[in-house]
């Protein structure tokens, strides 16, 4: 046997080899995961309940993919984040922790939240709070059920056309309305456990609009940021619950224009984040690793509005010719309408009054009513005509206002970010617009793997992406005109979208 010192130093060195390269192997085996939020409420003002931005950091061992959810309207254009808060955020993420920009998305829940300047500065800081909490997890992904709190805004109307459901202007009355739209119940889940069992974070995937408000119109992350606190304050000490937005570009909370009782997102939180647990609480975790992104660009044609803003000026026009004047005023017309309503055939006086007139051959009093009767009809005309006249000048702002974007776009081009993320059997398609409900129903219908789900309001925001049809209502719906996207879009993005969950 050669005892030599060079021998044993190389015995030495080879053992020292396989060790690193047992344990790098261990290692690259294992995935990593840690998460942290950081407070970004707007100083000054009233707060309810603070809006956060979150972070969830994975490792395979070879690849690095940041989840970022933020409290606030949108990802830059519109609201309080700029559009240098994106590319700033993945830059200082790839110059501090060497995380690849396509690596990283970033969600807005769509929230009003009012949040604070700095926000990009205390994103990058969630995120270095996150990877200094890094240890191995354990991976599950299931679904929950959910529908009280979600209504489609969309109202399709007899006349076929289609008006939505906002505070900006009055609906359509009842006797013009035929059916609404679908919603999606599904909440998407992921969760991921320490090895020691406790939840560390989770993520969860829900359609709608979180903007009903508190009471006291404070600050707030409105329902989802109930609902969150609810999923964090019923699991393991620490768990960070992320909400993912959807494809809730027509999805309103439900009873959103009710002036029976305030305005209040916290019981609609309650039950989403309460729904989110049911389901949470089944779902089984094992040791999956797998960890994918695939992020792409997708040109998307630039909608041309001269052709909807000719005709909505038209009917401007139109209804403005029909007002007709009418003897009463608000101050008369008020009583008569309660008047009338309540006492259909002897609304002016008692009974006995009318049926005296008629015995002795007057009619005066029915003369008088049907004079009143008219009157009001015509008011009443007015006031529908006026409520239509305010839709109009709403959605036709919004078409002139993208035209102008059109006009000066020689390319007539929108160029948007699609990234796919795969974690375990979770799979996930993302999209900058506020993407309708059907959309998002038909990719997860088309997509080959069962756990499929879709985070729209993610990496920019370019405002509505209604469908096809949808596009052809131009001025009826706030959907329909505040969009750059023109006919067309639909059937690239859901083909993009099939292209890329193909591929995780």
């Amino acid at each position: 046997m050669n005892n030599s010192p060079f021998s044993l130093k190389r015995a030495l060195c080879l053992l020292v080899l396989c060790f690193v390269f047992s344990t790098a192997s261990v290692r690259a085996g294992e995935l990593k995961a840690g998460a942290a939020k950081v407070d970004i409420a707007a100083a000054g003002g009233p707060i309810n309940d603070p809006p956060y931005v979150k972070a969830l950091v994975l490792d395979d061992g070879k690849n690095k993919v940041v989840i970022i959810t933020v409290d606030a309207v949108a990802i830059g254009e519109i609201g309080s984040i700029k559009n240098s808060y994106l590319p700033e955020v993945r830059q200082q993420l790839k110059k501090d922790l060497g995380i690849e920009t396509t690596n990283v998305l970033v969600n807005a829940s769509h929230c009003h939240a009012r949040i604070c300047p700095d926000v990009a500065q205390r994103t990058v800081k969630a995120v270095k709070l996150a990877m200094e909490k890094m240890e191995p997890v354990l991976v599950g992904s299931g679904s929950g059920f959910e529908n009280r709190v979600m209504e489609n805004r969309r109202i399709k109307l007899k006349n076929g056309k289609t008006a939505d459901v906002r505070h900006a202007y009055a609906l359509p009355p009842d006797e013009e309305i035929a059916s609404i739209g679908p919603v999606d119940p599904e909440i998407g889940l992921l969760r991921l456990d320490r090895k020691d069992g406790t939840t560390l974070a989770v993520v969860y995937n829900f359609a709608m609009h979180p903007i009903q408000g508190v009471p006291s119109g404070a600050n707030t992350a409105d329902v989802t940021g109930f609902a969150s606190t609810v999923i964090e304050d019923n699991l393991s000490e620490g768990t960070i619950a992320l909400f993912l937005q959807g494809c809730g570009g027509d999805i309103n909370p439900v009873e959103y224009k009710s002036v029976s009782s305030p305005r209040d997102a916290e019981p609609l939180g309650n039950l989403l984040g309460l729904s989110a647990l049911r389901a949470l609480r089944k779902i089984k975790t094992n040791e999956e690793t797998t960890l994918k992104t695939i992020n792409q660009r997708l040109q998307l044609p630039r909608r041309n509005n001269a052709v909807y803003i000719k005709a909505m000026e038209a009917q401007q026009q139109k209804l403005l010719a029909s007002l007709s004047g009418t003897s009463l005023n608000w101050e008369t017309f008020s009583p008569l309408l309660t008047k009338y309503k309540a006492k259909e055939n002897y609304p002016s006086y008692y009974s006995h009054r009318y049926l005296h007139d008629e015995m002795i051959g007057r009619d005066n009093m029915k003369k008088m009513d049907e004079v009143n009767r008219s009157n009001m009809k015509r008011y009443l005309n007015n006031i529908y005509t006026m409520e239509k006249l305010t839709r109009v000048a709403a959605n036709l702002r919004l078409l002139k206002k993208h035209q102008a974007e059109y006009d000066a776009d020689d390319k007539h081009i929108v160029d948007v970010e699609v990234m796919g993320v795969r974690i375990g059997d979770f799979r996930l398609v993302s999209f900058p617009g506020e993407v309708t409900v059907p959309i998002g129903l038909n990719i997860k219908k088309a997509s080959p793997h069962k756990k499929t789900f879709v985070a729209a309001y993610s990496n920019g925001y370019i405002y509505y992406a209604p469908t096809d049809e949808q596009l052809e209502n131009a001025g009826g719906a706030q959907e329909d005109s505040d969009t750059q996207v023109a006919p067309g879009w639909q059937k690239m993005f859901e083909d993009k979208a099939l292209e890329i969950l193909k591929g995780l």
